[in-house]
């Protein structure tokens, strides 16, 4: 008698524990979601845990019974919520396909019809936690591998990657021992000793899992106020600020190379009479499209920058005249074919550029000053064109 109260009381216990767990992270979610609507993966997380919690809730209140009742009401919520909460970090990782949607919800159908096919016909623990076993492997190892192989991941990111590659591991080890060995590890018998080791394992995943999905998503939500602070919001091109700390960091380490570096700075012409012909929102649109188009054509350290209106920056680190030369007459010819969004109308950009090899004394505010300088003789010269500046007054080369 001793025994077997101790035994309802630890699984009693254990399965309040995760019911509260996943329903205090719900709540959790739920303050979170308010003033986040716009974050993407917070809905099916949300919905995840509490399906979770109404599974174990749903065991809790049938006594740990393995009748077929609680075997279907149990593993259909656990089914449904596992693949809501794979959907939900690969969203919130950006790392969702258009095509996940559809496999996820075939997968969790074929799942909940493969459980019952098995409930049905052939009733044995093994054999039901082998198919549980590789049905949620179908769907966790997915996160996995793609939070591993993220392409600049952060930390954070790798270790929940390969926290579900771990449990990955752990469901094909238990659905193998199940299959070959006799070994159940299953949440509903008591008598095979490895019930309390399954809710434990099962409240250390639950922690995890949960904890690192709110960690995401602050990292997510510092990544955004970051990217609010380094970039230009309606081009997507570096700020101001932003480019002159990065470009400082480049003079210097060019400095201690002595290799060169290139400037280039360019405005749309006639960008006011674009506003007052067509509209500020044409206007917009057409230095959206320009930005797009230009950094598709720079190399990855290069940096892009809207200096403010139509004015843009350009580092070229490691770059002499004759390279920084061709990529300013590519630019001004990429404009040159762009056209107005929308419009037939064509536009054309000027340039100018300035090469130098810096030292510890090199300062980008005269750079600036030499450069603009180029920019505004490229303006006086017809525009459409790129002009050289030079530090010692030679003249410039178009």
């Amino acid at each position: 008698m001793g025994i077997g109260m101790s035994l309802q009381l630890d699984l009693k216990t254990m399965l309040t524990t995760l019911i509260i767990g996943n329903l205090f992270t719900a709540v959790l979610i739920t303050a979170y979601w308010r003033h986040h609507k716009q974050q993407v993966g917070i809905r099916s997380f949300f919905y995840a845990k509490v399906l979770q919690a109404a599974a174990w809730l749903i065991l809790l209140l049938r006594g740990g019974s393995s009748d077929p009742l609680t075997l279907s009401l149990v593993n259909t919520a656990l089914f449904v919520g596992y693949a809501l909460e794979v959907v939900s970090i690969l969203q919130t990782q950006r790392l969702q396909k258009e095509t996940d949607l559809r496999y996820f919800t075939t997968l969790t159908i074929l799942n909940v019809i493969a459980y019952h096919l098995v409930l049905l016909f052939h009733n044995r623990e093994d054999l039901r936690i082998v198919f549980t076993s590789l049905g949620l492997v179908a769907g966790i190892v997915i996160p996995g591998i793609r939070m591993v192989r993220k392409k600049n991941a952060s930390a954070l990111s790798c270790i929940m990657g390969y926290l579900y590659l771990g449990i990955v591991v752990i469901l094909v080890l238990r659905g193998v021992l199940a299959f070959f060995f006799d070994a159940l590890f299953s949440y509903f018998h008591a008598s095979t000793g490895n019930q309390a080791l399954m809710l434990v394992g099962q409240y250390l995943i639950m922690i995890s899992t949960n904890t690192g999905f709110l960690l995401l998503m602050k990292e997510q939500a510092d990544q955004a106020l970051l990217h609010m602070a380094n970039y230009d919001d309606l081009t997507g091109a570096l700020n101001r600020r932003t480019f002159i700390a990065r470009t400082n960091d480049h003079l210097r380490t060019l400095a201690r190379k002595k290799r060169p570096v290139s400037l280039l700075l360019f405005d749309i012409d006639e960008f006011k009479s674009i506003n007052d012909t067509f509209g500020h929102d044409v206007g917009d649109r057409a230095l959206v499209d320009l930005t797009a188009r230009i950094q598709r054509h720079l190399g990855e350290e290069d940096l892009l920058a809207r200096y403010g209106g139509d004015e843009y920056a350009i580092l070229l680190p490691d770059r002499d005249e004759e390279a920084s030369t061709a990529i300013a007459e590519q630019l001004r010819h990429i404009a040159e074919q762009a056209g107005i969004p929308g419009t037939s109308r064509p536009y054309t950009i000027s340039i100018g550029v300035l090469t130098v090899i810096p030292d510890d004394s090199t300062q980008l505010e005269v750079l600036y000053s030499t450069c603009d300088k180029a920019l505004y003789q490229a303006k006086r010269r017809g525009k459409n064109g790129v002009a050289r500046g030079y530090f010692d007054a030679q003249p410039s080369l178009a």
